[in-house]
Formats: structure tokens, sequence, C-alpha cells
């Protein structure tokens, strides 16, 4: 692939990249020399499960194995102990050890559904950040400063309201940072919230000799609301290891709007193409897919036609007109329309028709030449004819 074609594709649904001189100048590198690049992105489990949030960052991870670099999964196991204080208010309580390796487990189960366990490498922090003696503490603490770390946003904010921030909460991001010094990283991805510590990254790794890695920051993906993060708190979630019928079911509830951001941030679709579309023929297209990138094609069409059908039980009235055609007299959907008052003349049924307004069972009818089965037809939102077929 051609390296514009890669950078483009690297950079699609990306926040920011530091910096894009310095990924294309490795990228290069890493072709004449035949060296893969060591690629890191770190996950704390806090939490049991992983969603669609999640995915945005797995998918980039995905798109570098494709392109033949060496991937590291890394399982903050040691500094979910400590709690990330990005973003907040407050100390975050400690998590004991044992919930954090259960719920590392489950991380580790669910990633390889986005990833190639092949060519992923799954390392734990723990595995060097327990081996710091005191002095090795110490030493790392020296490597940065009050005045560094209170220029943070969220250290700053809680510094001038008197609220309290722990030693601790200031040894997070070196700790994260180091992780990145350990490893020899050329390239870490982080949501663009991470900002701090994946630039404390860059910074230690300059102190200690090493060439700095770049920092690709991906946006935070809005849950079902549209509105906050998507946070399992929140309750505005997609987990991938949900039913795929409810996954597919919240996708179709999102508005149109995050519709679009959920195609640039979660899949490879043309955005152009998917603009184009009626809103619904797309939005039915982005939930297949999604539970198609967790389950497979098939279970994505049952779950499809599981929401059809619960969609039209729910949004059918009981007590719909009725209309029997036969086959044989060749009746056309106009015609039908225009008797059946469902439209007034056969130009407002063309111009349904091109508004994509006119479905039957659930599926868009895009052409005046549709041949009459038997189902329900829905023109607008709360006009239905059952068709049925004369014996």
């Amino acid at each position: 692939m051609e390296l514009a074609k890669i950078l483009e594709k690297i950079g699609r649904g990306t926040a920011e990249i530091i910096s894009k001189e310095s990924l294309q100048e490795k990228l290069l590198e890493s072709k004449k020399g035949k060296r893969p690049l060591r690629v890191k992105a770190g996950f704390d489990p806090t939490a049991p499960d992983i969603h669609l949030g999640h995915v945005v960052l797995l998918r980039k991870l995905r798109q570098f194995q494709e392109l033949g670099h060496d991937v590291y999964f890394l399982i903050g196991d040691f500094t979910a102990q400590i709690g990330d204080p990005t973003g907040r208010d407050l100390i975050r309580p400690k998590m004991d050890a044992k919930t954090v390796a259960q719920n590392a487990e489950t991380y580790r189960k669910q990633v390889f559904k986005i990833l190639d366990p092949k060519k992923t490498k799954v390392v734990f922090n723990s595995q060097w950040l327990n081996k710091l003696s005191s002095k090795d503490i110490l030493g790392l603490s020296a490597r940065s400063t009050v005045a560094q770390m209170l220029a943070r946003s969220d250290f700053k904010k809680r510094y001038e309201e008197a609220r309290e921030i722990s030693i601790l909460e200031f040894l997070y991001p070196l700790l994260q940072g180091y992780d990145s010094v350990f490893l020899k990283a050329d390239i870490e991805l982080g949501g663009s919230d991470q900002k701090f510590n994946l630039l404390m990254g860059r910074h230690l790794q300059e102190l200690y000799k090493q060439r700095p890695q770049v920092v690709i920051m991906t946006p935070l993906l809005e849950g079902t609301d549209g509105v906050q993060k998507m946070s399992k708190s929140l309750g505005n979630y997609i987990g991938i290891n949900e039913p795929a019928k409810d996954i597919f079911g919240k996708i179709m509830s999102v508005n149109d709007q995050l519709m679009l951001r959920y195609y640039e941030l979660l899949t490879d679709a043309d955005l152009n193409e998917v603009k184009a579309m009626h809103p619904k023929e797309a939005k039915l297209k982005l939930a297949r897919e999604i539970v198609a990138q967790f389950y497979d094609a098939k279970q994505a069409q049952n779950a499809a036609e599981d929401f059809e059908q619960t969609f039209s039980k729910r949004e059918t009235p009981a007590d719909i007109l009725e209309y029997k055609f036969a086959s044989q007299a060749k009746e056309s959907l106009t015609d039908v329309l225009v008797k059946t008052k469902l439209a007034a003349s056969k130009n407002e049924v063309r111009r349904l028709i091109e508004q994509g307004a006119i479905s039957f069972e659930g599926e868009r009818i895009a052409q005046e030449q549709w041949p009459l089965k038997s189902g329900v037809l829905r023109v607008g939102k709360r006009r239905f004819l059952k068709l049925k077929e004369a014996k």
C-alpha cells in the first residue's frame, strides 16, 4: 500500500497525531529496514466490559496489525490499582488486586473479537512495574516536577478549588510513561483525554535516551444518548459481549448525526456513500456491520430480522386498511396508493419514493416498478396498508 494511502487510513477518525511528520518518517524507516514498528495501547481493567468506546482504539490497533506492525495490548493491572486521575474531580477509590485480575482476564477474552490473536502481544505492566525498587520509583518521580503536574487541567482545577490531590495520583502518568520506556514503543495510541499521560511517555523516552514515540489520539465516542461519553456508569454504552440482537437494537436507537460518527469511527465505509443513503437504510446497514464485527454475517442478519419483526409489531396498528390485489391484473404500486388514497396523485407517489418514505416490511422501496406482494406497506410515518394477494 502506498504511504499516502496508509497515512489516510491511519488518520481517519483520529483527534490528533503528534506528530504526522514523525509518523511518516517511522513508517518509511520501517519499510526500508523491514522492521515492524512497536505499537502500544494501554487499558486499565477498571470495569469488566469492553464497549464501542474502546473499539475505536482497538480498530486502530488492528489497522497497524494489517500493515504488518507489532501490536502490544497492554493491560494496566498495576496502574489500575492506583487509578487514572484523568478527568476526575475526586480521588478514585483504590481497586483490589483480585477485581483487577478478574477484569483483566475478561478483557483478554473480549479483545480478540477485534484484534488478530496471532499478531497481538498481550502484556501486563505489573510484569515490570512490580520489579521497580523504592530507589527506582524515587528516580522516576524526579523526572517530572510539581509545576508540570499542575499544568494538567484536571489537577489544576482541583488545586485551585482546594480539593485533594494525592501524591499517588502524580505517579500515575509517570508509570504509564515508563511503560513506553520499557517497551521501547514507537507509537502509542490513546483517547484524546489521555494527552497528558501520552506526552509523558514521549518526555520520559527522551530522558532515557530513546527516540520519542508518535502519539495518536482517538476521539471519545458518545454513547447512545448522543451527548455523554460512552460509559457503563452512565448506562449509555454498547458492550461487545452483549447479545447480537441487543447490539443491533441499540445501534438503531441512535440519532442520525451520531450514526454518521459511528460510521466514521467504527467502520471503513465510504462516508459519501452513507450520506447518500436513506437514514433508516444507512442505520440498518451500520447495525448489521457492527454486529458482524463481533459475531458473523449470519447472526447480524438474524438480528436485523428480529429487529424488523419486533419493530413492525410495535409500530404497525392492528386495524389497518387491507387491499387485495390480483397478480395477473398487473396493478402498479402507484395505482394502488392513489386508489386507496394513501397518496393524492402519481406525482406524490414519485416524490415519496424519492424521499425514501415508502417501505415494505421495513425495506425501503426505491422504484415505482415495484412488484406487489403480500405484506405490510408503510407510507410516511403513520399510513399503513396490508397487501394481500387475492386467491
